[in-house]
């Protein structure tokens, strides 16, 4: 009978069900539990800045609070005499930052927003702080000098569930400064809500550190080279682009024409053609990629996808001659830099070990997310 039972179709589907209900009430159990826990981390630096200032307890009352709170909780982990420290640096850290951050602007998204009560804004901060793990949090307020750029990170990872290794690497690429940063004409090109959320999402520059590539490396190796590494090209292109493919060929007349780069954008809804370039900017790469994203728009493109886009990756632009070059193209594209930080000599190249070669050595393979 119970045979009968396992091989029963409606069963097993009953059964999946049963199990994705079971993993989202974790998910959401463990949300919870590092909500509340946090909550008491923020309440409890406050306690202690307090008492820091008002009670003669002498400059070792935190040690003597840690050793208590673990001889009456030695189950739970966070109360040693180092993380006591963390919860009141975490503290200090946000709430002087906060009391000048929340009579200004909205930093999360870099934009002004309407007015709101300043204590308002403060509160709806520290329910975002104790949103991310509290690792997170300590690598965010050790990284980050500004009020600004740490609530910019505590948003990001709660937007696209960064793990700590992908926030690390986030910051420490400088994305705060990079993001939105491209010159490009998408105010012109595009309706407000897409070329807000376009701008947004194209960095400048874009590093590309990863990389080993020759001092004279060509435009056709820089690309294989980002493909050869798609998965930490993704992570430096940002959250929702799909890879779609190289050199892509689209049939134009008589005459076919090969995009370097392909990728759809999932918050865009639309195709994005990336062009590589190894020197400076010139104005005519704006006329060959508008050539290119209007026969996208026509082969590929579509009923329920908006205008594609053009990115242009050079190694050097004039930022004059890159708005002149746009001011009279019609299809949405910007303009961006790139950089290489390990640029090897010929001779030495063959010597060196590959980075698949050290991930494997140091036991990091590439998709880890610890």
């Amino acid at each position: 009978m119970s045979r009968k039972i396992l091989i029963n179709p409606d069963y097993r589907d009953w059964l999946k069900e049963i199990k994705q209900r079971l993993r989202k009430a974790q998910v959401k159990a463990a949300v919870q539990v590092n909500t509340a826990l946090l909550t008491f981390y923020w309440e409890l630096g406050a306690d202690i800045v307090k008492r820091q200032k008002t009670a003669k307890w002498g400059s070792g009352f935190l040690k003597q609070l840690s050793a208590d709170l673990m001889a009456e909780f030695p189950d739970m982990k966070g109360f040693s005499y180092r993380n006591i420290k963390y919860i009141r640096s975490w503290h200090l850290f946000y709430s002087e930052g906060l009391a000048n951050w929340a009579t200004g602007c909205c930093p999360i998204e870099k934009q002004a927003v309407a007015p709101i009560d300043s204590t308002e804004k403060r509160q709806q901060a520290v329910a975002q702080l104790v949103q991310i793990p509290w690792s997170h949090n300590l690598i965010i307020i050790s990284k980050c000098k500004e009020i600004t750029e740490a609530l910019y990170y505590v948003n990001k990872t709660m937007a696209h569930n960064w793990s700590r290794n992908v926030l690390m690497h986030q910051i420490e690429s400088g994305l705060y400064q990079r993001e939105g940063k491209a010159v490009t004409n998408f105010a012109e090109t595009l309706p407000a809500p897409q070329s807000d959320l376009a701008q947004e999402l194209i960095k400048d520059p874009y590093n590309f550190d990863f990389l080993t590539l020759t001092e004279d490396y060509n435009e056709r190796e820089l690309e294989k080279a980002l493909t050869d590494h798609i998965t930490k090209f993704l992570l430096e292109l940002g959250a929702g682009f799909a890879y779609v493919g190289r050199q892509k060929g689209v049939q134009v007349g008589e005459r076919e024409f090969f995009l370097d780069l392909l990728f759809y954008h999932t918050r865009l809804h639309c195709y994005v053609v990336i062009e590589l370039k190894t020197g400076e900017f010139e104005p005519e790469y704006a006329g060959k990629l508008n050539f290119y994203l209007k026969a996208v728009d026509e082969q590929l493109r579509g009923e329920r996808d908006e205008p594609s886009i053009g990115i242009l990756l050079c190694k050097s632009r004039d930022r004059v001659v890159v708005e002149y070059a746009l001011s009279d193209i019609h299809k949405p594209m910007g303009v961006s830099q790139y950089q290489l930080t390990r640029a090897l000599p010929d001779n030495l190249k063959p010597s060196l070990p590959s980075i698949e070669e050290l991930e494997a050595a140091f036991g990091h393979p590439e998709g880890d997310d610890e």
